[in-house]
């Protein structure tokens, strides 16, 4: 088309798409498209505003890597990758929350009651809970997937000092559903913030900070599979999480217990000597 203006460039483009195209590609592009010119005419998009936006991709593909994914962390802190995880959470099971970019596949297999702590420093955290249905029934040979910070807020991903798979374990439950192991208390921690994604932080005026916790991927044959996080309910940044994944029914409570109180069946049981934290916190998966 010759005569093609600022008022109609958005229906030309949707005609110069094929009618071959998949139904649902067609939809995303033209919903994407539609809401992108929109928003160029409200707010009469300048070009130099165009090419910050233009620079802004670039330096998030300069930057990805397979241990740093800008992309990801740019939905995280933009509150796409929570909204998305919102649209399509099940309100009867437990809440979704956002992968987001630190996930290692292929984490070592960790038994019921394992340790995940080892020789790092930090308060000891004995979690557990039980993986059930939306009927309250214990969902056996479930699997959940862990990860988290060390005690220092850094990843795995992110830490020299780490082997690949520090603090991440994939855990196979019994029969009564169960999931139980120690670890290090989690650290509240900054997301990276010396690329593009620190630049939109420092242009919101928002911090960088997520409160502290421990992610779950949690899976079982006929049932829907869940990714979330767990927090603790004093954490300082719980009410202000810079990636939006914080939910009322992911808040728990850490409860500090005296050694002689950690109980038997653990990886590390008769070799605690401290005082350790300890939370229960049972997950509901919805059927498939």
């Amino acid at each position: 088309m010759r005569n093609v203006t600022k008022d109609n460039i958005t229906d030309v483009f949707k005609s110069y798409m094929s009618a071959d195209m998949a139904p649902r590609t067609r939809e995303l592009l033209e919903g994407l498209v539609e809401h992108m010119h929109a928003f160029a005419r409200e707010k009469n998009l300048t070009h130099d505003e165009w090419r910050q936006g233009i620079a802004f991709l670039e330096g998030c593909a300069a930057i990805e890597s397979e241990d740093r994914h800008e992309f990801v962390l740019a939905s995280d802190v933009l509150g796409l990758s929570s909204l998305v995880d919102m649209l399509h959470s099940d309100p009867a099971s437990t809440s979704s929350s956002v992968l987001g970019p630190f996930h290692v596949s292929g984490a070592p297999p960790l038994a019921v009651g394992g340790d995940m702590k080892r020789d790092f420093g930090g308060p000891i955290l004995l979690a557990e809970g039980v993986i059930r249905d939306t009927d309250g029934n214990p969902i056996p040979n479930a699997e959940i997937d862990i990860w988290q910070t060390a005690p220092n807020g850094l990843y795995a991903s992110q830490d020299d000092d780490q082997d690949t798979f520090s603090f991440h374990g994939l855990m196979t439950v019994g029969e009564d559903g169960r999931y139980a192991f120690t670890t290090a208390k989690p650290a509240e921690y900054t997301v990276p913030s010396d690329g593009p994604v620190g630049a939109i932080l420092n242009a919101c005026g928002r911090h960088p900070w997520r409160p502290s916790h421990l992610h779950y991927i949690v899976k079982a044959e006929g049932f829907r599979t869940l990714v979330t996080e767990v927090f603790p309910e004093d954490d300082p940044y719980l009410d202000q999480d810079t990636v939006f994944g914080v939910r009322n029914d992911l808040v728990m409570r850490y409860v500090e217990k005296a050694a002689d109180e950690f109980p038997d069946g653990m990886a590390i049981s008769g070799k605690v000597q401290e005082r350790f934290l300890h939370v229960n916190f049972d997950v509901t998966l919805a059927k498939d």
